[in-house]
C-alpha cells in the first residue's frame, strides 16, 4: 500500500468521525486505532468530547491508546480542564486506560470532588490507576471526602476505587463512620465491609450498614 492510499484512508476515517451514523463513526474510529498515525491524535481527543455514543467513546479511547504516549498525554491532560464535563470524563477515563503514571499530577482534588458524578467517577478510577508509590493514604483521604455522594452506581463506583487501594483507606474509613450525615456513615461502612469482603456484594453491604446507623450504632462496636 503506498503512502498515498493510506494517507486518503485515513484522511477517509476522519471524516468518518463526523457522519451522523454511529456505525460509520465506530468503524472510522477502529481504523485510526488500527492504523496509528500521531497526526489525528488531536482529532481524536477533540471527538471524545462530543461523542453521543458510549461504544463509539470507548473505541476512540481505544484508538487513543494505540498511539504514543508521548503523543497522547499532552492533548489528555488539557482536556480534563475543558470546561466541558464530557470532554473531563473520557479524557480521565483514557488516562486511565492509558495508565502512565506521568499524567497523576493533572487528578486534581477537584476533579476527585468534580459536580458532574460521570466525571468525579472516572476522576476517581484514574487516580487508583495513576496514584505513585507512597501517595495512597492521601488519596484514600481525599476519596473518603466523596463518602455519601450520589445515587447506589455513584456510591459503588467509589467504594471500588476505595477498595483498590487496599488496606490504606481504613483510617479515612474509619473516621467517616462516625460522620454526622448518616448517608456517610453508611457508605463508609459498606465500603468497610467490601474491603473485609469482596465477594459480600454492594447491594447487601450498604443494606446492612443502613440497619446499622438506623440503629444508631457506628459499626466499630466490640471492636
Amino acid at each position: 500500500m503506498t503512502t498515498t492510499r493510506q494517507d486518503t484512508d485515513a484522511v477517509r476515517a476522519l471524516q468518518g468521525l463526523e457522519d451522523g451514523r454511529s456505525s460509520v463513526r465506530l468503524r472510522a474510529a477502529l481504523a485510526l486505532g488500527t492504523s496509528p498515525d500521531p497526526r489525528f491524535v488531536d482529532k481524536l481527543v477533540e471527538r471524545c468530547a462530543i461523542e453521543p455514543e458510549f461504544f463509539v467513546r470507548d473505541m476512540l479511547t481505544w484508538a487513543l491508546t494505540r498511539h504514543p504516549v508521548s503523543v497522547t498525554l499532552p492533548g489528555l491532560v488539557r482536556e480534563v480542564r475543558s470546561e466541558r464535563a464530557q470532554a473531563r470524563s473520557q479524557a480521565l477515563h483514557t488516562l486511565s486506560k492509558i495508565g502512565d503514571r506521568r499524567a497523576w499530577p493533572a487528578i486534581t482534588r477537584a476533579l476527585l470532588s468534580d459536580a458532574d458524578d460521570e466525571v468525579a467517577r472516572s476522576a476517581w478510577r484514574a487516580a487508583v490507576v495513576l496514584v505513585p508509590g507512597g501517595e495512597e493514604p492521601a488519596l484514600a483521604v481525599a476519596l473518603a471526602t466523596q463518602l455519601g455522594r450520589g445515587e447506589r452506581e455513584t456510591q459503588l463506583s467509589l467504594s471500588r476505587a476505595l477498595v483498590a487501594l487496599g488496606e490504606v483507606v481504613v483510617p479515612a474509613l474509619r473516621t467517616a463512620t462516625t460522620a454526622p450525615d448518616p448517608r456517610v456513615r453508611a457508605h463508609a461502612l459498606a465500603t468497610q465491609r467490601l474491603l473485609r469482603d469482596p465477594d459480600a456484594g454492594f447491594e447487601f453491604a450498604i443494606e446492612e450498614a443502613k440497619r446499622v446507623v438506623a440503629l444508631g450504632g457506628s459499626g466499630q462496636e466490640g471492636r
